[in-house]
């Protein structure tokens, strides 16, 4: 697969907002699937968002209305805006890419660990991970 690297993670108090970006010299990114997921210690991997390469988004029940998934396709880039930012928020947030078009339940669906996952589930592109922490 091809690496790709996240960045953006940090601490903050509760209330508080983060961007996360994703980005790859390697990978292009127009016509992929992309995602953020996370993962906090002693539980499964979480959706968080998807992005299709028309722009359309998809959003887990525990961030709409909070966090905003986009990309900028010139820049190989993904981004993850996150505020109003809760306890429970915190995590590792991977980036995923998947050369298909559009985002499906396979997707959205996503068990175990992550980085095991994106291998399992056949994406082309992960990431290492970037840690928040929220308190």
């Amino acid at each position: 697969h091809v690496q790709l690297v996240e960045s953006g993670g940090g601490s903050v108090q509760a209330g508080g907002s983060l961007r996360l970006s994703c980005t790859s010299s390697r990978f292009t990114f127009a016509g992929s699937v992309m995602g953020w997921y996370r993962q906090a210690p002693g539980n499964a991997c979480e959706l968080v968002s998807t992005i299709s390469s028309d722009g359309s988004t998809y959003y887990a029940d525990s961030v709409k209305g909070r966090f905003t998934i986009s990309r900028e396709n010139a820049k190989n880039t993904l981004y993850l805006q996150l505020n109003s930012l809760k306890p429970d928020d915190t995590a590792a947030y991977f980036c995923g890419a998947d050369r298909t078009a559009f985002a499906s339940e396979h997707h959205h669906s996503p068990r175990g660990y992550c980085y095991a996952w994106f291998l399992i589930a056949g994406f082309d592109a992960w990431g290492r991970g970037t840690q928040v922490t929220v308190s």
